[in-house]
C-alpha cells in the first residue's frame, strides 16, 4: 500500500474579517482544470481581492488569483479566469435572495484541500464594516493580546 502525504493546505483572506464582518458560512467545492490543483496544493493562492457573483442561476468566484503552474506547458490555465462554484440550486437561491434584499456580498474567507484531496473554498455573506467598526476591532485585539502577554508571566 502507497501512503499518501497529508499536507494541510489553508489559505485564509485575513483581510476579510477586518473589512467584513461576517453573517453566514457556506463550503463550496471549485471547478478547476488539472494545472489549478497543482499549484492550490503548492499554496500559490491570493484571496484578497476575490467576490463570488451570481449568474444565470450559477455562481462564480470573480478574481480569485490561482498562480500559473511553474511546471506547466502550453496547456497551463490563465490564473484570474473566473471558476464555477458548487453549492445546491437551495443554497444559491439562498445567496441571491439575501445578496439582492439587503446589500449584502458574498466574499471568499478561505480555500482548503479537504481529507480526499478535493479544493474546497470557504465564501461568507458578508456587510462592509464602517470606519470606526475597524478602530473598535484593533483596540479589542490589542487588549486580547495585552491580556494574553500579562497571562504568560
Amino acid at each position: 500500500m502507497a501512503h499518501k502525504t497529508q499536507q494541510n493546505i489553508s489559505i485564509k483572506n485575513r483581510k476579510a474579517t477586518f473589512e467584513y464582518e461576517l453573517i453566514e458560512r457556506f463550503v463550496a467545492g471549485m471547478q478547476l482544470v488539472g494545472t489549478e490543483i497543482k499549484s492550490i496544493r503548492n499554496g500559490k493562492v491570493n484571496l484578497t481581492d476575490s467576490y463570488c457573483q451570481i449568474i444565470n442561476g450559477q455562481i462564480y468566484v470573480i478574481n480569485l488569483h490561482i498562480a500559473e503552474y511553474e511546471l506547466g506547458t502550453c496547456n497551463n490555465h490563465m490564473a484570474k479566469r473566473d471558476r464555477k462554484l458548487l453549492l445546491n440550486k437551495k443554497e444559491i437561491l439562498k445567496l441571491d435572495k439575501r445578496v439582492r434584499e439587503s446589500g449584502l456580498t458574498i466574499i471568499c474567507t478561505k480555500l482548503f484541500v479537504n481529507d480526499k484531496g478535493l479544493a474546497k473554498l470557504e465564501i461568507a455573506l458578508a456587510r462592509g464594516k464602517k470606519t470606526y467598526d475597524k478602530r473598535e476591532s484593533l483596540k479589542s485585539k490589542d487588549a486580547k493580546r495585552d491580556i494574553d502577554r500579562m497571562m504568560k508571566y
